[in-house]
């Protein structure tokens, strides 16, 4: 669903796309939400249905039940949730803030996240969805960047986005903040960043200003709804939608550990092409980055090097959807037909393949993280299934 308004409205004058809004922003800034359980609420449900179960409103579903089963607080917690959240003043703050709340059977929704096994039950947008139709690199690094990697990162942003590509970041300081800013000094650039809270508040707030830019110039976007506050668990989970939104991701600067090394990890795990800024091997921010290299990182001495990286996979270019998981091969193709015609246990799997159980859980447990089928109470689906859901 998005803020567009439609044809039909209720009692109060709230058109049915804004009134499924506003259900949908409630819902994802419940206490103790995570994306699994906001998928498995809205799937096949309308958004009213998913807020009522998640309330009490609504008798749970089975897989509802074994949730707060297992987290017997969650109850009185969402119940409680009921109150603080109500959907229609939830509506009124992403009007209020410019924000719009898509869902991934909605057209808009960007189809580099739609195919990925690991999409995002919900997205939320200021800006140009339509930026994402051109190709698109994502620079990232140490927030704690010397004064050399904000200077490669800026020349990286501004000559990328002069070649007319869009430059894509998490907004956080240090690396990220300075290809912004190099993108932006561009008069064509359209930046995407990716954030790990509510769009209506700038996180740093030293980078309000460049919120604003991305937003009027390009792109904002998060999984969480307006008013959420960027609690550090959110920023990893924000980095596997920079991920699979972009189609090379260089690595200016890094740590031996740093956050950035999360999202590289996402990256190649989607098949993305991972490049790498070479470093001085006296200085502790180029630790990751010249590891990456020695591991096999390609290396973007220069923006020309990205561009002609840019030609070696033209998958992601574009709207196209595509699949972006490994092909099924011998007895997985048959386990997930079996699991596409109805859930199947491990028991059903053994049946099928006459494997042992700890043979039947391992095949299983390897279709489930390569995306191609997802698991509820013992039970496993096609994750086709569930990766459009309203």
């Amino acid at each position: 669903m998005t803020m567009n308004a439609s044809n039909n409205t209720d009692a109060s004058g709230a058109t049915d796309d804004a009134v499924a809004a506003g259900f949908l922003a409630a819902l994802a800034g419940f206490d103790k939400m995570t994306p699994s359980r906001l998928r498995h609420l809205l799937r096949g449900r309308s958004p009213a249905e998913a807020y009522g179960m998640a309330t009490g409103t609504h008798r749970p579903s089975a897989e509802l039940e074994a949730v707060f089963r297992r987290d017997p607080k969650l109850v009185a917690v969402w119940r409680g949730e009921a109150t603080r959240r109500h959907p229609a003043r939830c509506w009124d703050e992403m009007v209020a803030a410019g924000v719009q709340v898509l869902s991934p059977r909605n057209p808009t929704f960007p189809p580099q996240l739609a195919a990925d096994p690991a999409c995002p039950a919900l997205l939320f947008a200021r800006g140009d969805l339509e930026v994402l139709d051109a190709r698109r690199v994502g620079i990232i690094g140490t927030r704690n960047a010397t004064q050399a990697g904000r200077s490669t990162a800026a020349r990286f942003g501004a000559e990328l986005s002069e070649a007319g590509v869009v430059v894509l970041s998490g907004l956080a300081r240090g690396i990220d903040t300075a290809a912004h800013r190099g993108a932006l000094s561009c008069a064509a650039a359209r930046p995407v960043a990716v954030v790990g809270n509510g769009l209506d508040v700038a996180y740093p707030k030293q980078n309000a200003n460049l919120w604003h830019l991305v937003a009027e110039r390009g792109l904002l976007l998060s999984e969480w709804p307006v008013g959420t506050s960027p609690d550090p668990f959110r920023f990893p989970l924000r980095n596997r939608i920079l991920a699979a939104l972009t189609e090379v991701l260089v690595v200016v600067e890094s740590r031996e550990r740093g956050g950035s090394l999360i999202t590289v990890r996402e990256a190649i795990n989607r098949s993305v092409e991972v490049m790498a800024v070479p470093g001085s091997v006296h200085s502790a921010a180029s630790i990751g980055t010249n590891q990456l290299l020695a591991d096999g990182a390609l290396t973007a001495n220069d923006p020309a090097d990205v561009l002609m990286a840019l030609g070696l996979d033209h998958r992601r270019a574009g709207r196209a959807r595509f699949d972006a998981r490994s092909p099924l091969a011998g007895v997985d193709v048959a386990v997930y037909e079996s699991c596409r015609r109805e859930p199947r246990t491990i028991d059903g799997i053994m049946l099928l393949t006459g494997a042992s159980i700890g043979e039947a859980a391992m095949q299983l447990a390897r279709l489930e993280h390569a995306g191609w089928l997802t698991e509820t109470g013992g039970w496993f689906e096609a994750a086709d299934e569930w990766a459009t859901l309203t």
